[in-house]
């Protein structure tokens, strides 16, 4: 028996990264998987490669998590297709560099559509299917950067740390009507994705990836399944006691 045997979950920014890690490790696990993202072609790479595994157990759609209808769209397509949704994990998110001054306001506008809005929309038309489907958990990634502040990162701070409130808002909400869902943040540091490619592109991987870990207590930067088993713990039943709450996976940078 695998640790989400029989439950049905999304997981959008599925293309690469995090999200595919995500998605493997929930099939490999027992559950059936929808993966998204905006990149049709990386997403439908990530469901043939899980299918490959595990036959029948991934299904991969087109999404933008920016706009509304697309939402609506793709969870009805989810439900008709496997018959329900027990988890969503809103991971799909973007990189946001500079400081108050520097950013535009256009840039700002752009991190906060992907990063919070996105999120806010998975969780406000997911929760009736999830509820229909007899309750799960809603898992949202936010980021080491949502609970620690730097100086050159205004927008992705302010993005992250507002998921990670938005959270603890949902569970409250869904707590109260009595719904069966749970809703939690995880919070990674540096984890080996695409996402630090410009550093590994600046410095070289191998010199790139040190100078990161040499900021992290454990002396190294995370693996995707480093986060992925920890997305896998607050979507199982394993947590049915967790809701409203944040779980670090940082190699100990918070605790300085």
């Amino acid at each position: 028996m695998g640790r989400v045997d029989g439950k049905i979950a999304l997981v959008t920014g599925a293309g690469q990264g995090l999200g595919e890690a995500i998605a493997s490790l929930l099939a490999r696990e027992g559950a059936k998987v929808a993966v998204t993202d905006i990149d049709a072609d990386k997403v439908n790479g990530t469901a043939e490669a899980i299918n490959a595994e595990i036959p029948g157990a991934a299904r991969a759609y087109a999404q933008d998590v920016t706009d509304e209808e697309r939402w609506q769209q793709v969870l009805e397509q989810v439900v008709d297709d496997f018959g329900g949704l027990n988890i969503l994990v809103n991971n799909a998110g973007i990189p946001g560099r500079g400081d108050v001054e520097a950013i535009d306001y256009d840039a700002w506008k752009r991190v906060h559509q992907v990063d919070l809005d996105g999120v806010f929309l998975g969780c406000k038309y997911a929760i009736a299917h999830i509820g229909a489907s007899g309750g799960g958990a809603i898992v949202n990634l936010s980021s080491i950067a949502g609970i620690v502040a730097g100086h050159n990162m205004a927008a992705y701070n302010s993005a992250k740390a507002a998921v990670r409130h938005f959270s603890k808002s949902v569970a409250l909400h869904c707590a109260k009507q009595g719904n069966l869902i749970r809703c939690n943040s995880v919070h990674p540091s540096f984890i080996r994705t695409p996402i630090l490619e410009e550093y590994a592109l600046r410095f070289g991987e191998d010199e790139a990836y040190a100078k990161l870990g040499r900021q992290i207590p454990l002396g190294r930067i995370g693996e995707p399944d480093d986060v992925a088993y920890a997305v896998l713990y607050l979507a199982s039943d394993e947590s049915t006691y967790v809701t409203g709450t944040e779980l670090l996976i940082d190699g100990g940078l918070s605790a300085r």
